[in-house]
């Protein structure tokens, strides 16, 4: 097996982490099949589809530049590419799981695994709990994050780093689980203070999606501890900016660009910072009948597409969409300011600060074009901050 040079992977970094997954995933679709064919033709090979099939790989690609930003080189380059294949892995587990938890039918603009399953079996007996897609679908999830946690153990496997990095994954799980525990209580309890729908945010998505990622990077090149805080805490702020760019988007968003119907949170009554915000905008200005729309609307899963622009409407005339947008710009540039406090080099910052950018913005500004090569630019990522 020929040394991978880190320069090769900087000039493709998603292409670099999609073929360190093919390569990866080949032997677990071969023993999956060798347990039981059906079984591999029903959940392995749809796991294995799913990571592979249309997501956009932010994580990997902040995991990435994290660790080349701190200095990492050849030696643990395999590594870190591993870590960054890993990571997707767990983001399947994520979307899978969120989808029967949402009962989301679409994801990527196909249909969600468990609705897939639904419909390839629906005419059978149901189990008891539930729906049999659904069910299956929490083994594909499960499935999908003991390939990432074998994949990353095998991947950091004698490592100086290894310790350090471990831990960084531990937390990184944790904290994303505890996000979605917090976002379904939120559906239950009706709390709806912005304070606490911002501590979801941040858990759910803000840690998870870009600050563990760049700590993790910076981690696996051995960097020192003060350089993994200001990591951390640069992709804490684009982080929340990137999750309630998507509260926006997925109320007021286009379903052609997200794969998914809109209002979807707002039927859920997801306890989204743009609800919380909303209704304090409307208790501290009297608005009786702004309350009661949010009352009817939000959290009702039948509610008529009228009353669904009505509650769209009142987010907007309230102020509450301004606002959040106004608080996405912010948080942005707090992360772009606070990682060029950093020192890193400038085509590291460069590629971190465009993935900020163009997670928290309707599109990306140009990329600066990075010494050593031509480096495709980011994509603009919407629908997907879970």
């Amino acid at each position: 097996m020929h040394e991978l040079d880190p320069l090769d992977v900087d000039r493709d970094v998603p292409g670099a982490v999609a073929a360190r997954l093919r390569s990866l995933l080949g032997p677990r679709r071969e023993q999956a099949a060798a347990a039981d064919p059906v079984f591999a033709a029903d959940l392995a090979d749809r796991v294995a589809d799913f990571a592979l099939g249309g997501g956009r790989l932010m994580r990997p690609q902040l995991l990435w530049w994290g660790f080349r930003g701190a200095g990492g080189g050849s030696a643990g380059a395999p590594a870190a590419l591993g870590a960054a294949a890993a990571l997707e892995l767990i983001q399947t587990c994520a979307l899978i799981h969120d989808d029967v938890m949402d009962g989301a039918s679409l994801r990527r603009g196909r249909p969600a695994l468990h609705a897939a399953l639904d419909g390839q079996y629906g005419g059978h007996r149901r189990p008891a709990c539930g729906s049999f897609g659904s069910a299956a679908a929490v083994l594909a999830g499960d499935l999908a994050l003991v390939w990432a946690d074998d994949a990353f153990a095998e991947s950091v496997l004698g490592l100086p780093a290894a310790p350090r990095a471990a831990a960084e994954w531990r937390t990184m799980r944790t904290e994303m689980v505890a996000g979605q525990y917090l976002d379904l209580l939120g559906q239950v309890t009706g709390v709806r203070s912005p304070d606490r729908a911002q501590r979801t945010a941040v858990l759910k998505t803000a840690l998870y999606s870009v600050g563990r990622p760049l700590a993790l990077g910076a981690t696996l090149a051995d960097a020192p501890e003060a350089l993994v805080r200001t990591l951390h805490g640069a992709g804490r702020s684009a982080g929340l900016a990137f999750q309630l760019h998507d509260d926006l988007q997925g109320a007021f968003g286009d379903p052609g660009a997200l794969g998914k119907p809109v209002g979807g949170d707002l039927r859920d009554g997801k306890p989204t910072y743009l609800l919380a915000v909303a209704r304090q905008r409307c208790e501290r200005r009297g608005d009786r009948a702004g309350l009661r729309l949010l009352d009817e609307v939000a959290g009702s899963p039948d509610a008529a597409p009228q009353d669904v622009a009505r509650l769209l409407d009142l987010l907007a005339d309230c102020g509450a969409r301004e606002l959040v947008a106004r608080r996405v710009g912010e948080l942005c540039e707090q992360g772009v300011a606070a990682l060029a406090q950093a020192g890193l080099p400038a085509q590291a910052e460069a590629r971190i600060a465009l993935l900020f950018r163009s997670a928290c913005a309707p599109a990306p500004p140009p990329a600066p074009p990075p010494p050593g090569g031509a480096v495709r630019p980011g994509p603009v990522l919407t629908g997907e901050a879970r």
